[in-house]
């Protein structure tokens, strides 16, 4: 599982009213896109349905040291970069964030914080048997998988999950 599989839709706090906004892939461009890499690059939108604000995001140009390129049938687009606790396209804070463990613990929307829970929570944790790059939880810092704060990260979590 990678981080990407959560990132089509976003709960992040709404820049008008604080709220609960929702970002996502913008409705004429969910569909017909043969890789991930597809999807995070096209138009999203921002909205919140507590005082109806709206935001639209297009994807920018790459040019050289903008980041990572992806080269669409609409030219060489930049990639949102994933990770952290704002949203890669407004650059929100994320509405699923708080303190833990001197840090910020953050997910990008239930589901995520689900598997971050599901994780968290498990006394044995097994790893993939393929190489290669490693997995959302392979990724996640030391500090969120030490047995020292499990106790801790899940009463964040729960916090969090009330949020949600």
């Amino acid at each position: 599982m990678r981080l990407w599989h959560f990132a089509k839709e976003i709960l992040v706090r709404c820049p008008r009213c604080d709220g609960r906004a929702l970002v996502a892939v913008h409705p004429e461009h969910r569909d017909g896109h043969a890789y991930a890499v597809g999807w995070l690059t096209a138009p999203h939108r921002l909205t919140c349905a507590g005082c109806s604000y709206v935001a639209e995001w297009t994807p920018r140009p790459w040019r050289t040291g903008a980041g990572d390129a992806y080269f669409a049938g609409r030219g060489v687009l930049v990639v949102p970069e994933l990770g952290g606790p704002d949203d890669p396209y407004f650059g929100r804070p994320l509405w699923l964030r708080g303190a833990c463990c001197g840090r910020v613990l953050w997910a990008y929307n239930l589901a995520h914080l689900e598997l971050l829970e599901a994780y968290v929570r498990a006394r044995l944790r097994e790893r993939p048997e393929s190489p290669g790059s490693q997995t959302l939880l392979e990724r996640l810092p030391a500090w969120m998988k030490a047995a020292a704060n499990r106790d801790e990260v899940l009463a964040a979590i729960g916090a969090l999950r009330d949020l949600a």
